[in-house]
């Protein structure tokens, strides 16, 4: 017998099937709720509803696991790349070697923009944002790109490997633009991350060095950004695309999503706080007593996770890969020193493990990307860079189940009730809003 969950409305009682996941996650169904009932459920954020059922990510925000198709991120980042995980999360399993080969080799081929998009970046201000300019580009592609009446499982692949590999292309593009440089194209002979790599810091006159340290954490921090169930930028792209947007506006959306500093802009706010902390001259002491403060004006940023109350597992991975590209000749950082103080200090005090408030993702995230030399202003391009296959996991699985209807929340009315039309020289004066 399936189980139930029963709801009690003054007499009358309502049977609701309970759902549950493999990982034995439960949920109650309240799809018929309305029908039922006449009520809907209220729940802000969304923080307690469930808007879909998925097979790409599995999150425990008590025990602090995550798994991208049921493999712990943690022998995905010891073992994977940045690439396999994208055709994982896309397709369901681990690639073979042929199938990694046909995949690569797609990416590769896509990794050109449409010549006259040069256009586009010429006409952008020279300090344009480069997560504006991210978001138009991509959007834009759709009109050099046109899709076909019937998306096929060929023009699905080749759109998503479009959009996977020309992202980090426009990326590179619009740091270059921002720098005054010409821009420098993909080339065939070089993997991902160093083809992003190349294209971002070498130029006519100076060789970029691929050091494979470099490398090796920019594809770590691709890999620990890939996918985070239902995050708010993942969100947006099932709402846009539930409604049959083209799938370029969709992934825009999400890319304008992500820009908010609640969401990928937090590990700006890190290195911001940080570079205070170093600037006072203090080891971080005297900052987290402030934070604890409510009137303070002072936050510790890269704490604390909407869904994670222990340790986000990636910020630990991106801890150790901190300690191995910091500890190499020239690349020592005192941020880092004051980074680990804070959260040696943090972890000991009652105030933040009362609250729960652990190091998350973003804690460690802005420390490897300024160690590779990214600027502030594209760490959040890198994010979405690594958030790409994501968020195209999620469009494609959602497009293929049934049912498959657009997203449409309610919601709980709490403004005047029926009014009528006044003339407007009889409208009392105290009504009057200054134009």
């Amino acid at each position: 017998m399936t189980d139930q969950a029963k709801l009690i409305v003054g007499k009358k009682e309502y049977v609701l099937p309970l759902i549950t996941g493999t990982q034995n996650e439960r949920a109650i169904d309240i799809s018929q709720l309305r029908e039922q009932s006449g009520l809907i459920t209220l729940d802000n954020s969304l923080g307690n509803t469930g808007v879909c059922q998925s097979s790409i990510t599995f999150i425990d925000g008590d025990q602090g696991i995550l798994q991208y198709r049921g493999y712990p991120i943690e022998e995905l980042a010891e073992k994977s790349t940045f690439t396999e995980i994208a055709y994982l999360l896309i397709h369901g399993n681990l690639p073979t070697r042929k199938e990694l080969s046909i995949f690569s080799n797609r990416l590769n081929e896509s990794s050109l923009i449409h010549e006259d998009m040069r256009h586009f970046f010429e006409a952008f201000p020279k300090y344009a944002h480069p997560m504006g300019i991210l978001s138009t580009m991509v959007a834009s592609l759709s009109t050099f790109y046109p899709l076909p009446d019937v998306l096929d499982p060929d023009a699905e692949e080749q759109f998503m490997a479009n959009l996977i590999s020309q992202v980090r292309t426009i990326a590179a593009f619009s740091y270059k633009k921002s720098m005054g440089e010409p821009v420098v194209y993909p080339s065939f002979r070089l993997k991902y991350v160093e083809n992003f790599l190349n294209m971002m810091f070498s130029s006519p006159v100076k060789d970029y060095h691929q050091d494979p340290d470099i490398v090796r954490a920019v594809d770590l921090f691709l890999i620990l950004h890939a996918d985070h169930e239902q995050n708010c930028s993942t969100s947006t792209v099932r709402l846009v695309g539930s409604s049959l947007a083209n799938i370029y506006a969709v992934i825009s959306a999400g890319i304008s999503a992500l820009w908010g500093s609640r969401h990928g802009g937090a590990n700006q706010e890190v290195i911001h706080m940080l570079e205070r902390i170093l600037a006072s001259g203090g080891d971080g002491k005297e900052f987290i007593e402030r934070a604890k403060k409510k009137n303070s004006g002072e936050r510790l940023m890269g704490f604390g996770h909407r869904v994670y109350k222990n340790f986000d597992p990636r910020a630990k991975i991106l801890k150790q890969a901190c300690h191995k590209l910091l500890s190499k000749p020239g690349m020592n950082n005192p941020m880092f020193d004051i980074a680990l103080r804070i959260e040696e200090l943090a972890l000991k005090d009652d105030y933040f493990l009362s609250r729960q408030l652990y190091p998350n993702v973003d804690f460690y995230s802005g420390l490897i990307q300024k160690a590779v030399g990214i600027p502030y202003d594209m760490f959040t391009v890198l994010f979405a860079i690594g958030r790409m296959p994501g968020w195209l996991a999620h469009w494609r699985e959602m497009v293929h189940q049934e049912p498959f209807r657009i997203i449409r929340p309610r919601q709980v009315y709490i403004g005047k009730t029926e009014r009528h039309y006044v003339p407007i020289n009889e409208r009392p004066e105290q009504n009057a809003v200054p134009v």
